[in-house]
């Protein structure tokens, strides 16, 4: 696939990118190569069992905990190789966050599930601690839903603030990249478009990488678009671009509804 002029600069590099499960048994991805810029959103699209997921837990080697995988290829992050022998898992994920496809608040106060990061990386003064937790909150657009109530149980929030709570916490440590599962499929319409909304802000600072679905989100919401069929990359490009001209029949079948 010829790669696409762009003054932007490159932060995450895939290189014939090829992963299995199963001890080999099971291919998931095959041979993947593409580039992600800098504070743009890329919305990775397919039918269901294609690959998307896998490749986006492979950005932070979420994939690391499952036993028998197998990867070949190569990822940069800012030329770096994220799995290099001496790369720190712990420092990538503070690189690069993640927002899974169900809220997943911790059983602890609002303030507390937002704090954990900082925590874990050592951060204990109180005044320090207070600012990040602010400043993650109102980058999250809950600050103004949740100020007064800080010391509450992040459980009691409705499922559409929980998913902005887990963002907040994703964001806490100021990482690169975000990468989100579906972070809108199990939300009720009014919840998805805050969502959707607060993506198009957080842009400004972030790279996202989002899965989903959704046709009609991913036209909304990102400026490329990644069709992934049968673990493969078939197409990448402006979402525009992809949506009304793609190259490849299987992309046009997907994206009218004709097949997945």
């Amino acid at each position: 696939m010829a790669k696409e002029k762009t003054t932007k600069k490159v932060i995450f590099e895939v290189k014939d990118l090829s992963f299995w499960y199963k001890n080999g048994e099971k291919q998931a991805l095959k041979n993947i190569n593409i580039d992600i810029f800098k504070k743009e959103v890329i919305s990775l699209i397919g039918p269901s069992g294609c690959g998307k997921s896998t490749f986006l837990r492979c950005l932070n080697r979420m994939n690391d905990t499952i036993p028998g995988i197998k990867i070949k290829g190569l990822i940069n992050l800012d030329s770096e190789n994220i799995y290099h022998k001496k790369q720190s898992v712990i420092e990538l994920r503070t690189r690069v966050g993640m927002v899974f496809q169900k809220p997943n608040p911790f059983p602890m106060s609002i303030y507390d599930n937002v704090a954990f990061g900082p925590r874990a990386h050592g951060i204990k003064k109180k005044q320090e601690l207070d600012k990040l937790v602010e400043e993650a909150l109102i980058g999250a657009a809950l600050w103004d839903e949740v100020k007064d109530i800080m010391n509450h149980s992040a459980l009691e929030l409705s499922g559409g603030q929980q998913q902005r709570l887990c963002i907040a916490r994703a964001i806490t440590m100021r990482p690169e990249v975000l990468l989100m599962d579906e972070p809108t499929s199990a939300l009720d319409p009014i919840a998805t478009k805050k969502i959707e909304q607060l993506i198009l802000e957080l842009k400004r600072n972030y790279t996202i990488v989002i899965v989903t679905h959704s046709m009609q989100q991913a036209a909304r919401i990102s400026d490329k678009a990644a069709f992934f069929y049968l673990g493969e990359l078939i197409e990448s490009g402006k979402t525009k671009k992809i949506f009304t001209g793609p190259k490849d029949k299987r992309t046009d079948n997907y994206i009218r509804g004709r097949q997945g």
